[in-house]
């Protein structure tokens, strides 16, 4: 399998690889285990997290946060490409029915650090349904403690 790097653009992997960096941290500070295995070097981390056999989306801080990473199995389960997920306001991976409940347990989220056990449903780019089950949901921080957004994982999900 080719490194993920040469799928993306240098400026969007180095990123990706601070990111990465970011999400393992802040995951393992606030639930006390680790998402994947630790060690190596920074990219070597990002790319096991880039093909982790589990989701791991996550979006920014701006007011609308568009999406800012997703796994190889989150972006084939949102039917994604990299650029396209990047451009992703993350409201839209539920449908507007939805909408209401997603802000709710994000804000809960912001409130406690992390909420663990939700389920859901989420609708990829092409508009195929899915709920998704045994979610984690966390804050994610940068290198200096601020706020970078907020992540999921999950490995259960459910065509409808």
């Amino acid at each position: 399998m080719p490194s993920f790097s040469a799928e993306l653009p240098d400026d969007v992997w180095r990123n990706w690889i601070r990111h990465s960096a970011a999400l393992l941290n802040s995951y393992r500070d606030l639930t006390g285990r680790e998402l994947i295995e630790r060690g190596g070097e920074p990219e070597q981390e990002a790319e096991r997290l880039l093909s982790a056999p589990f989701v791991v989306v996550s979006h920014g801080t701006e007011a609308d946060p568009l999406l800012n990473y997703g796994n190889r199995v989150a972006l084939a389960l949102w039917e994604m490409t990299p650029a396209q997920l990047l451009a992703t306001p993350s409201r839209l991976t539920a449908e507007p029915m939805l909408r209401e409940p997603r802000e709710k347990l994000l804000a809960q989220t912001a409130r406690d650090g992390f909420v663990s056990g939700y389920e859901g449903v989420r609708i990829s780019a092409t508009a195929r349904r899915f709920r998704i089950s045994s979610v984690t949901i966390w804050n994610v921080t940068d290198s200096q403690g601020r706020p970078a957004g907020q992540a999921a994982t999950f490995a259960r999900w459910t065509f409808i």
